[in-house]
């Protein structure tokens, strides 16, 4: 039970730290990301968000 209270813990603490896609913190993250790193939905998200505004 401890293990399955400590992976949901782990599981939120790490899902509340990414920004929000499409929010300007997100659009800078993923600028500061390498270009051959981003995945197609990546790209596509970054397309509509950020630079179709």
């Amino acid at each position: 039970m401890h293990k399955l209270i400590a992976t949901l813990a782990v599981f939120m603490l790490l899902t509340a730290c990414s920004p929000e896609v499409g929010s300007k913190a997100w659009c800078e993250q993923l600028q500061a990301k390498p270009k051959g790193d981003w995945t197609a939905n990546e790209a596509t998200d970054y397309a509509k968000n950020c630079l179709f505004k």
